[in-house]
């Protein structure tokens, strides 16, 4: 946060990237908290170990409204980060018994049908 933020009490919204991916008339939307983007992320639990890829995940930075936004328009989606993952929750989109978590960090795949 900069001191000007600071001083005017302003709170930084977290970003997330976005990037569509579009094919045989599908729409995927990949969405990641603009923290995890190029991170390796391990659960030595799970014996998983996931790669945030930038070639698929790094879109336009953009807030999570805007995200959401593009994401009901989307077919299939993508979604990595506790911030990105919770707001779909909250808007309808993902089902929480349908997120898992590797390493501590959330994870959400659907599918409209």
């Amino acid at each position: 946060m900069s001191s000007n933020d600071q001083k005017s009490g302003r709170v930084e919204t977290p970003k997330v990237y976005v990037k569509i991916h579009r094919f045989n008339g599908e729409v995927l939307v990949a969405v990641c908290d603009e923290d995890v983007l190029g991170v390796l992320i391990s659960d030595p639990v799970r014996k998983t170990r996931l790669y945030i890829d930038p070639v698929f995940y790094k879109g336009d930075l953009v807030s999570i409204d805007r995200a959401l936004e593009v994401l009901k328009t989307s077919t299939q989606a993508n979604l990595v980060g506790s911030n990105i993952v919770d707001a779909a929750i909250r808007a309808g989109l993902v089902d929480p018994g349908a997120v898992l978590s590797v390493g501590n960090v959330k994870i959400a795949i659907y599918v409209r049908l």
